[in-house]
């Protein structure tokens, strides 16, 4: 548990493991949480890898990020950061949602150095009203938990989960929500304005082996679109997941678990 200062943001990071880094990317306002409850189970049993999860800007407890104004300061505050922990070093990328976004930026400037890409829901169309979603609805739901929860509880977490049930929510209020609950959230309306890059963000092919987990329920940010970027990965799994959502990492976990490990021994193969 540490920060690194950067010229825009002074970024909390944790680092599990030593080996090939990992530079772990959360969605817009959660923070490293998220990411730590999906991949640290990938890795109970797997050895070689040096896991680095960071808050990013206005979000969890990363400061100093008030002058960020736009997805491509947010951008290079997480470049800076990446060249300070592991400079000159290969490393991996894992990007949820927004933090697939920010993924994308990076391959394009440094995909020399990444050994690899996995995409959990990833965002792809930054412009809301652009993106084709399905309409967000229950596909399950356990009757004998739900009927323990109050209305309030029920409407916010059918807004968020597919699957309803007493693990799947308990992960999100833990892994997702704690989160969001700390975002600086005048902030992060106020970058939502630039939330776009103001570069084409796919313009090369990245050939090193990747990932695509989508969300066949997932209203947030759909799974279609992301079939438009395949030809730019083509060493890419792009795997749709039915009975998941925007969450598909706590809904679908052990197919979760099941596809990174088939991702990471790709990635070993192709690199060794």
């Amino acid at each position: 548990m540490a920060f690194c200062k950067v010229r825009k943001a002074n970024i909390y990071y944790e680092i599990i493991g030593t080996g090939t880094p990992i530079v772990m990317l959360h969605g817009y306002s959660p923070d490293h949480r998220l990411m730590k409850g999906c991949m640290e189970p990938v890795f109970v049993e797997r050895e070689g890898c040096k896991r680095i999860y960071i808050d990013l800007p206005g979000m969890g407890k990363t400061t100093d990020y008030e002058t960020i104004n736009n997805s491509d300061e947010m951008l290079v505050a997480v470049v800076e950061l990446i060249q300070s922990l592991i400079p000159n070093e290969r490393y991996l990328l894992v990007g949820e949602s927004y933090g697939g976004y920010l993924v994308r930026g990076i391959l394009r400037e440094y995909h020399e150095q990444i050994l690899g890409a996995a995409f959990i829901c990833p965002l792809i169309i930054p412009d809301k009203p652009s993106r084709t979603v399905p309409e967000q609805s229950i596909v399950s739901a356990d009757k004998e938990f739900i009927s323990t929860l109050t209305k309030q509880e029920l409407d916010d977490l059918s807004s968020h989960l597919v699957v309803l049930n007493e693990n799947n929510c308990l992960r999100y209020t833990n892994e997702v929500l704690a989160g969001q609950k700390m975002a600086d959230v005048e902030f992060l309306e106020k970058v939502q304005k630039s939330y776009g890059f103001s570069f084409a963000v796919d313009e090369m092919i990245f050939d090193k082996p990747s990932i695509f987990l989508l969300g066949k329920q997932d209203s947030m940010v759909g799974y279609k679109d992301a079939f438009d970027i395949i030809d730019k990965f083509p060493r890419a799994a792009f795997t749709i997941l039915d009975k998941a959502g925007h969450n598909l990492q706590i809904e679908q976990a052990d197919l979760f678990n099941s596809l990174m490990h088939e991702w990471l021994d790709r990635v070993k193969e192709f690199n060794d």
